[in-house]
């Protein structure tokens, strides 16, 4: 209950309300584990009122970037659940093309992190040889994570789920533990600073990834991302989430399941 009362705190309040003006992010949005995370920061650092604390973030570059690592839990690696992806790779994609006529897919990360997702998804793009006037869309708010993905360096820790002919074929090892993703890939993919709750999605989607991203967010939050991703994808699409989610009552969206994770618009 104490701890709860903390987040009732006006002085919590105002300072969600700055840091929205400031970064973009409404931690109102967020389920409780965002906010214990949020305290748990201030106390490390010491931080005594609310006003200290987001000068803190405001003023300083390292601190602004302590706190939005310190906020994101996804684990960030190249082809992560990798069976998802060779789906995609073997029968979606192709299927796609089959049932499109075309070669040129519409595709989208949405919440892209620092890249890992997006050049997964643009390796299997030109492995399927989709044509290279269809860049993957990659999306996120944060624009110190879109900054590190445009450099697109990775720890060899990160690869472990590339298959080796890739790894030959799409990177360049820089040293004994980092690689670099290889200039056709980068071609392939666009970033672009996006707020999942307040930007306009677009439309037409024939493939959209949002995996570990929606679940962080409260119950109000989810359905109304998940009517806008129904929204944004073409019939015949498919909407792929992370491998602990599931859309509860997505038949009422307008969702048809098709698999483990994935779902489609008829």
């Amino acid at each position: 209950m104490e701890e709860r009362s903390q987040y009732n705190n006006p002085g919590y309040t105002s300072f969600k309300m700055k840091l929205k003006k400031l970064i973009g992010i409404d931690l109102s949005s967020y389920k409780e584990q965002i906010h214990r995370r949020t305290h748990e920061l201030m106390s490390r650092w010491g931080c005594k009122t609310y006003d200290e604390y987001f000068d803190m973030i405001k003023n300083d570059e390292k601190r602004l970037r302590e706190f939005l690592d310190h906020l994101t839990i996804n684990v960030s690696e190249f082809f992560r659940n990798k069976e998802q992806w060779w789906k995609l790779r073997d029968k979606l994609i192709p299927e796609l093309i089959q049932k499109r006529g075309t070669k040129r897919l519409k595709l989208w990360s949405a919440g892209c992190a620092t890249g890992e997702e997006p050049y997964s998804l643009a390796i299997l793009s030109a492995v399927c040889g989709l044509d290279t006037m269809s860049p993957v869309l990659a999306a996120d708010i944060d624009q110190g994570a879109i900054a590190k993905a445009q450099q697109a360096v990775y720890r060899k820790t990160q690869l472990l789920n590339v298959p080796p002919e890739y790894l030959n074929k799409y990177f360049t090892r820089k040293d004994d533990t980092t690689f670099a993703v290889n200039a056709d890939i980068k071609r392939r993919v666009t970033f672009k600073k996006f707020n999942m709750i307040e930007d306009s999605f677009g439309a037409n989607y024939d493939i959209i990834l949002c995996r570990n991203v929606v679940i962080y967010f409260t119950a109000e939050t989810k359905d109304k991302l998940y009517h806008k991703f129904f929204d944004a994808l073409a019939p015949g699409g498919y909407f792929l989430v992370g491998s602990t989610e599931q859309i509860f009552g997505y038949q009422k969206i307008g969702f048809v399941s098709a698999g483990p994770f994935l779902y489609t618009r008829t």
